[in-house]
């Protein structure tokens, strides 16, 4: 998959610039690639304590999403009088290329430089649709862009750097199942590996209802959350959801996992539906697929359900199950087709 993706992202040269005469004029800043994939938050995160920094008000735990990625290329050019951003293709401007110039200012802080730089990114699964896109994107962003400008960052420290770009990309930077804890400060607010990818044969199988990209980002809904009456309330015990759900990943208790995981999904899109403005993601087949699932499982499929800020399901299942798990899924209302994925690896360059 990753050679496919490499296959996708279009040369320099194919921009109208040769990437030989880049090399020739600054050899000491090469393009460097990185992949990285979504993830899944078993445990939400909804809320900031400071937007800016992009530090969350809990903490929140994850799986990283094997077989969807992001490809990103990154280059620094002293040539350049701006950043370029090329998504799929397309050269991007306007919001999309400014949050990516931001997070590019950070670099170059950390880097002590004001070189511009030339970027591309290819995903291979909708964008903007609540499969966590911008988790992935800022994740490859950050490991390539660091290691293009010549910064040598532990993982913690990529943690960090990327959840400057997306918060929930912290959690894409380590390997397999992941929690994010949301520290004091910039310093301490950093996501780390608590089992990996090959733990716990877990299989996510992503119900795509609706791609198209959502009408108030996360990064909108987050500014939102405070309005809701119902934030301090999903707020009082996430701790101890938290904690269920990593102990049930510990010890591989899917009924536990199960219960937690659709409590603390819930609870999250009651904030958002009683948010000043509400935020209504689910559509009506987002529903049909819930109410499903939850009756196989009282049938005694091991299979649970999870929707983060978008309409597109994913359904949690044992991979012994995962096979007619999808066929019923399959024949369910809405259903466009359904993406297959397993606990996957943290960031790394290509």
């Amino acid at each position: 998959m990753i050679g496919l993706l490499r296959n996708q992202i279009s040369s320099y040269s194919n921009r109208g610039i040769n990437h030989n005469e880049l090399s020739m004029k600054s050899p000491e800043f090469q393009p460097i690639s990185a992949v990285a994939h979504p993830n899944i938050a078993f445990i939400k995160y909804w809320g900031n304590r400071d937007q800016e920094l992009r530090l969350p008000l809990n903490s929140s735990l994850s799986m990283n999403l094997s077989g969807l990625e992001t490809l990103t290329t990154a280059r620094f050019d002293p040539a350049l009088d701006h950043d370029i951003f090329i998504l799929s293709g397309e050269n991007v401007v306007g919001p999309a290329l400014e949050r990516v110039s931001r997070f590019l200012d950070h670099v170059r802080s950390l880097a002590n430089t004001n070189v511009y730089a030339h970027v591309e990114s290819q995903n291979n699964f909708p964008a903007g649709a609540g499969i966590a896109s911008s988790a992935s994107a800022f994740a490859a962003l950050a490991m390539a862009a660091s290691h293009a400008i010549g910064l040598n960052l532990d993982e913690k420290d990529l943690s960090r750097l990327a959840r400057r770009g997306s918060g929930s990309a912290s959690r894409s930077i380590p390997n397999g199942f992941v929690e994010w804890q949301a520290g004091t400060s910039d310093a301490d607010s950093f996501a780390f590996s608590i089992s990996p990818a090959d733990y716990w044969d877990l299989v996510d199988l992503i119900c795509v209802l609706d791609t198209t990209p959502k009408f108030v980002g996360s990064t909108g809904g987050h500014a939102l959350a405070s309005s809701s009456p119902l934030q301090p309330l999903r707020l009082a015990h996430v701790k101890d959801r938290l904690e269920q759900c990593r102990k049930a990943i510990l010890v591989k208790d899917f009924e536990s996992f199960a219960q937690v995981v659709e409590e603390d999904s819930h609870l999250m899109h009651a904030v958002m539906r009683t948010s000043n403005p509400p935020l209504h993601y689910w559509v009506p087949e987002t529903e049909i697929v819930l109410w499903n699932v939850l009756t196989w499982r009282k049938e005694g499929v091991p299979a649970c359900c999870t929707v983060d800020a978008g309409p597109n399901v994913h359904v949690l299942v044992l991979s012994d199950y995962a096979a007619a798990v999808g066929a019923r899924l399959a024949e369910l209302p809405g259903v466009q087709k359904i993406l297959k994925a397993y606990p996957g690896p943290g960031a790394s360059l290509v």
